[in-house]
């Protein structure tokens, strides 16, 4: 059985990676189906180690998935100056790989330091860590205010085991205490 959709796209991706030896991690939508329950996603975000020499290898590479696949030169280029985001889109799909460049700050190492391989189809891809998911979620639901990244925290507990220790020190280290008490109360 050929696989088909988001998860071929992944391991493309991955093993595209894994090839010109950018250290990443899958986060976002896949790691809450690794880490807890399964859901819908229509992007795949992975936070890369990018230093800027692999950059053009990266974008030929990605290019080879599909010869109509878009990403952007100049928007990656900038995205590794300012360590933001920049995509390839995949025609065949729909889908949309977001690259996060991994800031320099020493939480982005230590979540990359964290991060825990799972095998796909045979496959070696690294995904976050479900404590430093965990943690990306009270950040991105105190700036967004959206439930889903509650629930997804919620699922995360559900589904694995977690290290509560590291994650109370963290919660407090970056004054997240409020958002995680409404994980509690969910």
């Amino acid at each position: 059985m050929e696989i088909i959709g988001p998860e071929k796209l992944l391991l493309e991706v991955t093993l595209i990676l894994d090839k010109l030896k950018i250290n990443y991690y899958i986060t976002g939508g896949f790691a809450v189906s690794v880490w807890g329950k399964p859901r819908a996603t229509f992007d795949i975000d992975i936070v890369v180690a990018l230093v800027g020499p692999e950059l053009p290898d990266l974008i030929k590479a990605l290019r080879k998935i599909s010869k109509a696949g878009y990403i952007d030169q100049d928007t990656a280029r900038e995205a590794l100056r300012t360590k933001g985001e920049f995509n390839f889109i995949d025609p065949d799909t729909g889908l949309k790989v977001d690259f996060w460049v991994l800031g320099n700050d020493e939480m982005a190492r230590t979540v990359l330091k964290r991060k825990i391989i799972k095998k796909i189809n045979g496959q070696n891809i690294s995904f976050v860590s479900p404590e430093d998911l965990i943690l990306n979620k009270l950040l991105w639901y105190r700036e967004s205010q959206s439930s889903r990244h509650l629930e997804d925290i919620r699922t995360i507990f559900k589904f694995s085991k977690t290290d509560k220790a590291y994650l109370k020190k963290k919660v407090e280290i970056l004054g997240l205490q409020e958002e995680f008490n409404e994980v509690k109360n969910i």
